[in-house]
């Protein structure tokens, strides 16, 4: 069979290990089988010559690279994969570059089925959803003493620490919650996480873990929270259905896309008051019996959409979006 050549460019490499390298990481394993794929964070480069198709991530950052090859190739074998900061901050509407990267792709890739939503109207027939995909893994047993909520990801303003650290000062006298905070942070962020600590003793800043890691706390836990401002279709979401442990989210798009418009766990984003009785029910029904309770309804409803993320599903996509590329005329 003839292997293709596939650029991933991605404004992010492995020393980030970040959102963009985990699915850069991850598409160029899934698409190896078929195609020879190589992972850049600029293009052109000393191998661009033998590059037949360009998955780009993210619209702003990649956009010399994507504008680059258009001029070189024309858009019809360029697809540009949506980001958060692409969809939900200014890029699309005030970023000449953004506006530009979309204009030129003859595909563009957004990972959540709220995503389409968010693009200009002009550009929306070009979209389809992938859903980004982690491997199922098993749930480690889980303590009755208290409830274990898990926090994943670099601490910075878009992933709203700072709800996370005003809940961890509501719950100071609730002896019950433990809250463990895995995620690389600048000294600011970092202080504001030990000051926390000294306030709650429940609440563990763990800083930047391995994935492997970060997955098996994520396992550990009754919950997985994850309140950002805003998101294009989080990993740590993902990771989290696929091991069994549910998630209190905030309502934004990116989320909603993920886990459901009737999912049971969304909170305003910032909204900690409304986030702490989220938690403290759940709290409430450690001792009960498993039916009926919060937590079994959010156990269930992620499970449902858990085959969403599967990886031979996330496969077919990536594989069928390269031969839609290669035949575009």
């Amino acid at each position: 069979m003839h292997r293709s050549s596939v650029v991933i460019v991605s404004p992010a490499l492995a020393q980030a290990n970040n959102g963009n390298w985990q699915t850069a990481r991850r598409w160029h394993q899934h698409l190896a089988t078929d195609h020879r794929v190589r992972i850049t964070d600029r293009w052109p480069d000393g191998a661009a010559a033998r590059d037949q198709v360009m998955l780009a991530l993210h619209a702003r950052r990649s956009a010399d690279a994507v504008a680059a090859w258009a001029d070189a190739h024309g858009g019809a074998r360029l697809a540009v994969v949506l980001t958060g900061t692409d969809l939900y901050q200014a890029d699309l509407p005030h970023d000449a570059a953004a506006q530009r990267s979309l204009a030129l792709a003859g595909r563009l890739v957004v990972l959540q089925d709220q995503a389409p939503a968010a693009l200009p109207a002009a550009v929306r027939h070009k979209a389809r959803v992938i859903y980004q995909s982690a491997p199922t893994r098993q749930p480690l047993p889980k303590t009755h003493r208290h409830l274990r909520v898990a926090v994943v990801g670099h601490l910075r303003e878009v992933k709203s620490p700072d709800t996370v650290f005003a809940l961890a000062r509501q719950l100071a006298g609730v002896a019950g919650v433990r809250i463990d905070h895995v995620g690389d942070a600048d000294p600011g962020w970092a202080a504001q996480a030990r000051a926390t600590e000294a306030v709650n003793a429940g609440y563990r800043w763990l800083g930047p873990l391995p994935h492997d890691r970060a997955r098996r706390v994520i396992q550990r836990a009754h919950l997985l929270l994850h309140p950002s401002a805003l998101e294009g279709g989080a990993h740590v979401v993902m990771e989290a259905v696929c091991s069994g442990t549910p998630v209190l989210a905030s309502h934004v798009p990116g989320n909603v896309g993920m886990l459901g418009d009737d999912y049971a766990g969304y909170f305003p984003h910032g909204d900690t008051e409304a986030l702490g009785r989220l938690l403290l029910r759940c709290h409430g029904e450690l001792d009960k019996a498993p039916d009926g309770t919060l937590l079994a309804t959010l156990r269930a409803q992620c499970g449902r959409r858990a085959r969403l993320f599967d990886p031979e599903a996330e496969r077919r996509a990536l594989l069928q979006l390269v031969q839609d590329l290669l035949d575009a005329p």
